[in-house]
């Protein structure tokens, strides 16, 4: 069997879609299954479409489809909607294999679309403008046509069945994996290394990740602060490690303003920007990780977090399940 996928994320290893082609790619070129993979990469990273990073090598065959001069949603939609179908039936293949939700209306060969979540759809902040929402509206009726869904969890899954109504029978939860292997516990001079280059300080609470509403920041902040007032110890600081947001708007509210208004400031430390290699360190150092996400299709830090050997203090919302 020749299956192709879909490579538009690859190269952009700083997104959870781009991650997921990454890791995936690497899997499947170690199987021995008899099918053979080919990834479909765009042409065009000149552009500034950050499709171009030359320096990931794809394991497996990576031919390449031009692409109009466009901005980049429409190239997007020009690359998902007929650039990778027409290379489908072009490269005689088997099978059509889109790694995240954005699978082609015409479908020239069976079609297997990985929906991660449904945050567009189900979360009022999130559902953007009018093409925003055209584009959620296209890609909810082409995974209707696939000829099977992939989601990353259970709960995924009872909202793809749910809300897309999509056939149960035709829907497969396969979870991910963490991102990074299992590293030994790392010792005193490394986590005091890591310590210092993010001048954090020896005893703390983690948050990492992203700081839109959804993300349930402020209720880390209001957590900390009934920590303290419940006499928990004041040695222990509150890490909120990630790009802060550069305006206070309600998708993005600012966690210092919340952190100043609860009277906590002093308490919390911002260590920015985390590079990849670093986050298993500031897990392992960490008295706890917390995320309490509102929403989430799967939760990769949780697993991050539980691989480095950290304590997880976690929400009932959906995620992994």
């Amino acid at each position: 069997m020749r299956i192709l996928i879909n490579g538009w994320f690859w190269g952009q290893s700083t997104t959870g879609s781009g991650q997921y082609l990454h890791r995936l790619v690497e899997h499947l070129a170690r199987q021995q299954s008899g099918a053979t993979f080919t990834l479909l990469t765009p042409q065009g990273g000149e552009r500034g479409l950050g499709i171009g990073d030359r320096d990931a090598q794809s394991p497996i065959p990576n031919p390449q489809s031009p692409i109009p001069n466009l901005p980049r949603p429409l190239a997007k939609l020009y690359w998902e909607q007929i650039a990778v179908p027409a290379a489908a039936r072009r490269l005689g293949a088997d099978l059509l294999f889109v790694p995240y939700w954005a699978a082609p209306l015409w479908q020239p060969v069976p079609t297997v679309v990985t929906v991660h979540d449904l945050i567009p759809l189900l979360l009022p902040l999130y559902r953007g403008g009018t093409l925003n929402r055209l584009y959620t509206r296209l890609v909810s009726l082409t995974a209707q046509r696939a000829a099977a869904v992939i989601t990353v969890s259970h709960a995924g899954a009872r909202d793809v069945t749910t809300h897309l109504r999509i056939a149960p029978a035709r829907v497969f939860p396969i979870h991910h994996g963490p991102n990074v292997a299992t590293q030994p516990r790392p010792d005193s001079h490394e986590l005091a290394a890591i310590r210092a280059k993010y001048a954090l300080p020896k005893r703390y609470f983690l948050y990492l990740g992203g700081f839109d509403v959804r993300k349930n920041v402020e209720g880390i902040l209001a957590a900390y602060r009934r920590y303290l007032e419940k006499g928990g110890d004041p040695v222990v600081k509150l890490v909120l490690a990630g790009k802060l947001p550069g305006v206070d708007t309600p998708f993005f509210p600012d966690p210092l303003r919340m952190a100043a208004a609860l009277g906590i400031s002093e308490h919390l430390h911002c260590a920015g920007w985390v590079d990849e290699a670093d986050k298993p360190l500031l897990y392992a150092g960490a008295v706890a990780y917390l995320f309490p996400s509102h929403y989430e299709g799967f939760g990769m830090m949780l697993l991050e977090a539980m691989a480095a050997g950290c304590p997880v203090i976690t929400s009932q919302s959906p995620s992994a399940s």
